[in-house]
């Protein structure tokens, strides 16, 4: 899932800051809030690139997380969330997260996730069509 940093500049790009709840026992960011920052980075994709319209169609929901962890992160780093998507099937879709620490080539994790589309009115899995394709 590792993947160089100067490929990920052309993906879709979000900023997050290593807050004290995030900060385990052994002094490092806990590994379930890298999870946290995957879910985050991906919908922040999604509200910055779908128009409202669409947003009001569909939602998503997670599948799958598939996480490496490569490094840690400490308290007041700012971390760059990429992510950029994969392929398709049906209703679903890959997604793939490389956190990095910000300014530098430091990965530390990646994550390849599968996401879900639903109607937001029925609530059921919706077929991925070229407007969502488009989009992403």
């Amino acid at each position: 899932m590792e993947e160089n940093h100067k490929q990920n500049q052309n993906k879709f790009s979000h900023l997050v800051k290593v807050r004290d709840e995030d900060i385990d026992i052994l002094g490092h960011v806990n590994n379930v809030v890298y999870l946290r920052w995957v879910q985050e980075v991906a919908t922040a994709h999604w509200e910055h690139a779908a128009p409202n319209n669409i947003k009001s169609l569909y939602l998503w929901v997670v599948l799958r997380h598939e996480i490496d962890y490569h490094r840690p992160a400490f308290l007041n780093d700012e971390i760059q969330g990429f992510t950029w998507v994969g392929t398709h099937q049906g209703a679903k879709f890959e997604r793939f997260v490389s956190l990095y620490r910000a300014g530098t080539d430091q990965l530390l994790a990646s994550a390849k996730t599968t996401w879900c589309l639903l109607d937001a009115v029925t609530m059921r899995p919706k077929r991925i069509e070229q407007d969502i394709l488009d989009i992403l």
